[in-house]
């Protein structure tokens, strides 16, 4: 259904098997690339969770109703509260205390945000993909990707990387040319999980050939330079490493764009009811992706349980 959040219609999709269950929101990463197609991938979730995906300002079927217009407002803070009003209707609309809060890289900075501003919503938060100090950890996958290329005698990678130089970048142009190759040397289990979501969204239950161009224009086209500096220069300690409500985070060992040595940096600084960092061996920066089934079982062991007891 389409919600008025922030004063335009967003697309939220709510989907599980009982209404009993804790309700997950998740964050996608991004900005711009909606979870919503990949309703398959979190099917199996919708046993013990109610399972909401929501197209942010800017992806899917929220920019289908927007147009290109919305770019001009998406912001971090704009997008955090779209966030806290999405979780507000929720509580309402499925009759919930509180809800669970799940964020995936570009998402877990939303995420950190948005529980920070309102702890009152949520049981738990989790991370993944976790962001931390983003200028740290893009200046060591940048470092990363360049070893990489020179040890796999890739010219072209180790051109285009020494020619954009390190960052901090200066332009969207030089960010893309990072991410394209960073992502070229993702690990295994992230590479057979993208390619495995993109068979996902040809199949996806109710996903036209439009909206699969509108998440690839929120993912490639929309998002503004701006808005990209403020994402690659974030650094989640500046908001207070202080949290009123349990924290998760669940990373791939060898996530090597959202560093998990610098992401550990981040947990063990950060003062919470309670915490616990889950590594998934083998996992990257796609570990929700690329092990759901693994995923949920921690989900259901670990934070379930703050939701159903009475």
């Amino acid at each position: 259904m389409y919600v008025k959040i922030g004063g335009i219609d967003q697309w939220i999709q709510i989907r599980g098997q009982d209404n009993n269950n804790p309700v997950l929101l998740c964050l996608n990463g991004g900005p711009g690339a909606t979870w919503t197609p990949l309703t398959q991938l979190f099917a199996p979730w919708e046993k013990d969770f109610t399972v909401v995906q929501w197209d942010q300002r800017g992806a899917g079927k929220t920019l289908e109703s927007t147009g290109a217009s919305v770019a001009a407002s998406m912001s971090i803070d704009r997008m955090a509260l779209d966030g806290i009003e999405v979780s507000e209707f929720l509580s309402r609309h499925l009759h919930k205390e509180k809800i669970i809060l799940l964020g995936h890289s570009w998402g877990s900075i939303l995420g950190v945000h948005i529980v920070k501003q309102r702890p009152d919503l949520f049981y738990a938060y989790v991370g993944t993909g976790q962001a931390a100090d983003m200028k740290k950890s893009i200046q060591a996958a940048q470092a990363y990707t360049l070893e990489k290329a020179r040890a796999a005698g890739n010219r072209d990678a180790v051109k285009e990387l020494e020619s954009v130089g390190p960052p901090p970048y200066r332009s969207k142009e030089q960010a893309a040319v990072f991410f394209k190759w960073n992502g070229e040397y993702e690990v295994e289990s992230d590479r057979a999980a993208l390619m495995n979501t993109g068979r996902l969204i040809f199949g996806a239950p109710n996903y036209s050939l439009w909206d699969m161009y509108n998440r690839y224009r929120g993912f490639m086209q929309i998002p503004t330079w701006r808005l990209y500096q403020e994402m690659l220069t974030t650094d989640l300690a500046s908001l207070g490493i202080d949290f009123k409500v349990p924290v998760y985070f669940f990373q791939g060992a060898e996530d090597e764009l959202t560093v998990t040595a610098i992401t550990r940096q981040y947990f063990e600084a950060i003062d919470a009811p309670h915490k616990e960092m889950v590594l998934f061996e083998g996992a990257g920066h796609f570990a929700v992706w690329s092990m759901p089934d693994k995923f949920l079982q921690e989900l259901d062991a670990r934070v379930r349980p703050l939701a159903t007891r009475r």
